[in-house]
């Protein structure tokens, strides 16, 4: 039988479910870890025993023991304050996805130079530190190697020419006086 003060003391803890679903969701943040550089867990402050366990989980094979490691990690992750992480693993998604939109940006203006006559006037209004006299040589050579069915060592040029146009998009660095400000 239970007496009134055990119903008030349940209300207060976690639901079972609740508790396991904040477990899942800690060892699916161990995972996502897992795919990171170990310098970017360095960055995170993350506790030596977690890095160490990622580390071994990164060196074996076996399914069952990755499993098992992935289980540990979770279980190390409850000591761990996972907010910082989301958000740093949030800015690592969105970054990769500016970092393709920049690549992209990137690839359309090297088609546009080599089909359209007018596109050299445009990248120059647009990036005025550009190199209208090599961009030129690299159009010229580029629609050569093509005609000649050669590799395309111009073309390629004429992308990495255009990337030192634009600042790369860049992978968001942790830093610690950030969570000092959002305290």
């Amino acid at each position: 039988m239970m007496n009134h003060d055990d119903d008030v003391y349940d209300d207060d803890r976690p639901s079972k479910s609740q508790r396991k679903r904040d477990m899942h969701h800690m060892q699916d943040l161990g995972e996502a870890l897992l795919k990171l550089r170990p310098d970017q867990w360095a960055s995170l402050d993350l506790p030596e025993r977690l890095q160490d366990a990622l580390r071994e989980a990164k060196r074996l094979t076996a399914h069952g023991a990755i499993r098992r490691q992935l289980q540990f990690i979770g279980k190390l992750m409850r000591d761990v304050e996972p907010e910082p992480i989301q958000r740093y693993l949030d800015a690592l998604g969105n970054a990769s996805v500016e970092h393709t939109a920049w690549l992209h940006r990137m690839e359309r203006w090297r088609d546009r130079l080599l089909e359209e006559h007018d596109a050299l006037t445009e990248l120059a209004e647009q990036y005025p530190a550009a190199d209208l006299q090599v961009m030129r040589q690299l159009i010229r050579n580029a629609h050569r190697e093509r005609e000649q069915n050669k590799p395309p060592k111009a073309y390629r040029e004429l992308f990495q020419q255009l990337k030192q146009l634009e600042q790369e998009p860049g992978i968001p660095h942790h830093d610690a006086a950030e969570e000092d400000d959002d305290a």
